[in-house]
């Protein structure tokens, strides 16, 4: 299995510079934009820390060793990774002290907390952070006040304002931007992630950067609303309330679940980035002042702020787009 990370040269520096000095903490935070390496960035320091024949500060695991082989089987003993369930809209509180009849003697809290089998650290990977819950939280909230020596968990979310003040205040954060669209195309085919008929570079043009808004591109539905939703952005004199009422309907259709229901809507809020983004650079196709497109792209970022903090999806998506609207209102 490949440790392979694309881009985020700032992050490789960081970590580099962190294990040359020997300062590395016990707890992180990796946010940014699903599908951009934040997961695979996780697991490359966790081989790298965990590796018996590469120095720790290469980041370059040699893919090879007993360690580097049972990670990549998802069997490594001194590696603890948990995630969201199935069907789950929080990370339950069992994952982290176990269940009922094993409260403290299961789950990651206890496990980290015990001497590494093979090498001497032991590290924890906590996906979906973003979806711990006040229970799962408190409990996590112990280990990072007084983490186990020689452990190092890493928590990986999409949103640093969903994350508890109390947790956040405990973690370094290391920030991850967007990937090149040539970067995304090259993930898909390297990946092997492409289906018959697909077209990577169609699919990274409608990525924003993000692996994962590429993958949900060959959702037609998706495709077909976020040109309604692009259609009607050019025309100044939309109607904000009726659209409003269509996007909310739209992100209902992506799933039962309030995670996939936010995923389907932060697509759409990334889709009128990119939009607006264009129009900066002259790439759109219709005539948006540059003004006027700083002020929609601060109006989409307002809205990924609410999203992340779980507010209502429906007057969330209203003020968004009255407040595209009014920015488009504007007279220059």
């Amino acid at each position: 299995m490949s440790f392979h990370v694309y881009e985020h040269d700032e992050v490789f520096t960081r970590f580099r510079r962190t294990l040359a000095h020997n300062r590395l903490a016990s707890t992180y935070l990796f946010v940014g934009p699903a599908g951009v390496g934040k997961r695979r960035f996780a697991r490359l320091l966790t081989a790298s820390l965990l590796c018996s024949q590469a120095a720790d500060e290469s980041l370059s695991p040699c893919g090879a060793c007993e360690s580097c082989r049972l990670l990549a089987a998802s069997n490594h003993p001194d590696v603890i990774e948990v995630a969201r369930p199935e069907g789950k809209s929080v990370l339950p509180i069992d994952l982290f002290i176990g269940d009922k009849e094993h409260r403290n003697q299961q789950g990651l809290c206890h496990e980290i907390s015990l001497k590494p089998y093979l090498g001497n650290r032991r590290v924890a990977v906590i996906d979906d952070a973003d979806d711990l819950n006040v229970e799962s939280a408190n409990c996590l909230l112990k280990t990072l006040e007084e983490p186990p020596p020689r452990s190092v968990l890493i928590l990986v979310g999409e949103s640093l304002s969903r994350q508890l003040p109390t947790i956040r205040s405990r973690c370094q954060v290391v920030r991850f931007g967007p990937l090149g669209e040539a970067t995304v195309a090259r993930v898909l085919t390297e990946s092997d992630l492409l289906e018959e008929g697909d077209n990577a570079g169609t699919l990274a043009a409608a990525s924003g950067g993000s692996v994962a808004t590429a993958l949900a591109a060959r959702d037609s539905a998706a495709a077909d609303f976020a040109e309604t939703l692009l259609r009607r952005l050019s025309n100044r004199g939309f109607d904000p309330i009726r659209l409003a009422a269509e996007a909310v309907a739209h992100s209902a259709e992506g799933g039962a679940e309030p995670a996939e229901k936010r995923a389907r809507l932060s697509r759409l809020i990334d889709t009128a980035v990119s939009h607006y983004r264009g129009a900066m650079v002259g790439q759109a196709t219709d005539a948006v002042a540059p003004e006027t497109a700083v002020r929609c792209i601060d109006a989409c970022l307002a809205a990924e702020t609410a999203l992340g903090r779980n507010a209502n999806q429906a007057t969330l998506v209203q003020t968004w787009l009255t407040n595209l609207w009014r920015a488009q209102m504007i007279r220059q």
